[in-house]
């Protein structure tokens, strides 16, 4: 199958400010690729381009099969996402965040009501179901949020930091998730500040000054800049940076 994210020297500039410079990679079908930067790298603004959320300078850029310039639409209906900051409703109750996403992703009636009841088995919520979000503890709460990023079965999972926050074990157990959504074939592009987490993706990207500095799986950057662990590659490359936030 073709990559589902393919992107020729996507750029985007602010006036003079190049914010991300002539990106080019490629995604494959159920690949975990990890997207790495300091604050100030241009990862924030490559991922809203790759959402069809911000129109790129120039370069060339296909998402889920579709064009970032003229199909922006049709790709927020093929992607899923999940921010860095809880992006579900805190006064609705977990079904009711279910059906609400699930009526934004055009489903109908009877697609939701079925995957409302396979989500809240698949995360043993059935007991919570009419509980308002604000009252569930912040790790039910992030896996509800990727959960209900899935809802309508997207090609592409972007996920903004997903786990800030929460403790290891919690973080653990939601990369147990991410790893069952990618078995099924979803792809999942995830930003992250934890350098353990990096590890667990097929492919690690690292941005520096708005440039993909390093582009490879964990082992063979390790390999390639003699480090025993990602986060003293991603050191080593992000101290080069000249600009910041």
């Amino acid at each position: 199958m073709p990559p589902v994210i393919i992107t020729d020297k996507l750029t985007k500039r602010f006036g003079a400010f190049v914010a991300a410079s002539e990106l080019t990679f490629q995604v494959e079908k159920g690949e975990i690729f990890g997207f790495l930067g300091a604050n100030g790298a241009g990862k924030t603004t490559a991922m809203r381009m790759l959402c069809g959320l911000l129109k790129p300078s120039s370069g060339k850029a296909t998402i889920a099969g579709f064009d970032v310039y003229t199909q922006t639409e049709k790709i927020k209906r093929r992607i899923g996402y999940m921010s860095q900051k809880f992006s579900l409703y805190d006064d609705l109750t977990v079904s009711e965040n279910i059906r609400f996403y699930g009526g934004i992703y055009g489903m109908n009636t009877k697609q939701i009501k079925a995957k409302t009841q396979d989500l809240l088995a698949e995360l043993q919520l059935e007991n919570e179901a009419k509980t308002l979000v604000r009252d569930l503890p912040l790790g039910w709460k992030q896996k509800l949020a990727f959960s209900v990023s899935l809802v309508h079965s997207p090609d592409i999972v972007f996920l903004d930091e997903p786990t800030g926050g929460v403790d290891p074990v919690t973080r653990r157990q939601f990369w147990d998730l991410i790893y069952h959504a990618a078995d099924k074939g979803v792809t999942v592009f995830v930003t992250t500040h934890y350098m353990d987490e990096a590890e667990y993706c097929n492919r690690v990207s690292i941005m520096v000054d708005g440039v993909i500095a390093a582009l490879d799986s964990p082992a063979n950057l390790k390999q390639k800049y003699n480090h025993s662990n990602i986060e003293d590659v991603f050191y080593e490359l992000a101290r080069k940076a000249k600009r910041s936030e």
